[in-house]
């Protein structure tokens, strides 16, 4: 087992070691929440909540650990020992994996001693960030593939071998059927995709004994790559060769092909037409290449005859915007019993934070549609059978008042005062609720150009809280 216990920010523990030295280990409560969602889309995903959970399960600082941090010489001996007999004891809220969040809200919230706050830090954040990073890649390109089947193909192409795996995890969690990494099929039951490489085909005196060769092999599941030599005049008459010569007198049918390079649209349509031709009305296209969203939806738009796509570095890098910009900040401080709500105010309006302890909604018409997603203070509760003022924190005259609808809390205990209390969902269990998810998100939210902006409201009480806090700041700030 790894201990990642040390995969800090350096100034996390200068920051804790100052306040265990302070005597200020006060209880504090911290939001970690994005700003932007990634290709100027209209929606995220929500995924490496599993990842935390076992992070804290096994936060345990080593002999060999104190013992690097006792040879900075800056630390505090008895924080040292503060940390050799650590244990978790706060307490986590989060939103479930698999589903659609949004900016500026608490997608996850700790509350607990400072220090322990402030420790896990960049561990929360480069969980949520990747996971839910390439989970929102692959929900926009399993959107992009209208129903057709989407793998992950990345796993060479990821920055390390984690990033591979996990990716692998998050892609799967958002509608890819399954993953060219094996690892992913021992560890996590994730699929595992994949019949040859053009290495094979050239590795034979000639294309059509290759073919041949692995029909033998894998005579029920033979998936032939035809763009080795010449996709037209080479790979689809030798596959249908063998189709005809060897697998049909057997019993069997040729599976599929794969074509890895080309005019996609061209060549699949012509494909097609050949395979349909030769009475292979059965065999599927399945296409890879540098694909992405955009480029798949062309291809449909096309008239492209795919019936699934092998999509590989643009999903496990998420290449055309690679960083999820979560942020974790300081919301609520417990000074001497009582709570008192923090913020950060900023030049950048964006940048400017939400106060206090929040609670997190979700609005659904009556065709279980989302409408809106409402951040309220702790203590609110929305009743669903009275008309509820929604209105935009930026441009509060944009409102308007809604009625007979339903509201679910997005905020699920995680751990109660270190206590585990969640009941962690298998992976495929994780993926349905989120197919079940994206189908109450309208289409228009969901749309790679000018996507419709979902709002994210504040409750009445929380507005006014801001911006009673804003003006206090300001206030502060003029006094001379």
């Amino acid at each position: 087992m790894r201990n990642l216990t040390m995969l800090v920010d350096f100034y996390e523990l200068t920051m804790a070691n100052s306040f265990y030295v302070l005597d200020k280990n006060e209880y504090a409560t911290f939001d970690l929440f994005f700003r932007d969602v990634p290709d100027n889309g209209g929606y995220a995903i929500m995924a490496g909540l599993e990842q935390v959970i076992q992070y804290i399960q096994e936060l345990e600082f080593s002999d060999k650990d104190i013992e690097y941090l006792r040879s900075k010489k800056i630390f505090d001996e008895g924080f040292l020992n503060y940390l050799k007999n650590f244990k978790f004891t706060a307490t986590v809220h989060a939103i479930r994996e698999g589903t659609p969040i949004f900016p500026m809200e608490p997608v996850l919230t700790i509350t607990g001693p400072i220090i322990e706050c402030q420790l896990i830090e960049t561990m929360l954040l480069l969980t949520i960030n990747h996971q839910s990073l390439i989970a929102t890649k692959t929900a926009r390109i399993v959107h992009a593939a209208q129903g057709r089947t989407v793998m992950e193909f990345g796993s060479r192409r990821a920055q390390g071998y984690d990033a591979a795996n996990f990716g692998a995890r998050a892609a799967y969690i958002a509608g890819a059927v399954g993953s060219a990494n094996t690892y992913t099929d021992m560890m996590l039951q994730i699929p595992a995709l994949g019949t040859m490489a053009h290495s094979y085909v050239q590795s034979f005196d000639s294309e059509y004994e290759a073919f041949l060769a692995y029909a033998k092999t894998y005579p029920s599941n033979t998936v032939l790559l035809v763009d080795t030599y010449s996709t037209l005049h080479s790979g689809l008459p030798n596959a249908i060769k063998v189709a005809k010569t060897y697998l049909e007198p057997r019993g069997e049918r040729l599976k599929g092909i794969r074509i890895d390079s080309g005019d996609l649209t061209y060549l699949s349509r012509a494909a097609r037409q050949l395979l349909d031709e030769a009475g292979l009305t059965d065999c599927k296209i399945t296409v890879s290449n540098s694909l992405d969203e955009y480029l798949i939806q062309e291809l449909l738009r096309q008239g492209a005859q795919i019936d699934s796509f092998g999509v590989g570095e643009r999903l496990i890098t998420s290449k055309s915007d690679s960083v999820f910009g979560g942020v974790y900040k300081l919301s609520a401080l417990k000074k001497e019993g009582q709570w008192m709500p923090k913020m950060k105010l900023s030049d950048n309006p964006q940048k400017t934070t939400i106060p206090g302890q929040k609670r997190l909604y979700r609005l659904f018409d009556e065709k279980n549609m989302m409408i809106a997603d409402v951040i309220t203070c702790a203590n609110e509760v929305i009743d669903p059978n009275q008309p509820y003022l929604l209105f935009d924190p930026v441009y509060p005259y944009k409102n308007k008042t809604v009625r007979n609808f339903k509201v679910v809390s997005l905020h699920e205990p995680i751990f109660i005062e270190g206590k585990l209390v969640y009941k962690k969902p298998t992976l495929n269990e994780i993926r349905a609720y989120h197919q079940i998810q994206m189908k109450t998100m309208w289409d228009e939210v969901k749309r790679f150009e000018h996507p419709h902006q979902y709002y994210v409201d504040l409750s009445q009480p929380l507005w006014d809280l801001r911006q009673d806090i804003i003006n206090e700041i300001k206030n502060k700030e003029t006094v001379v």
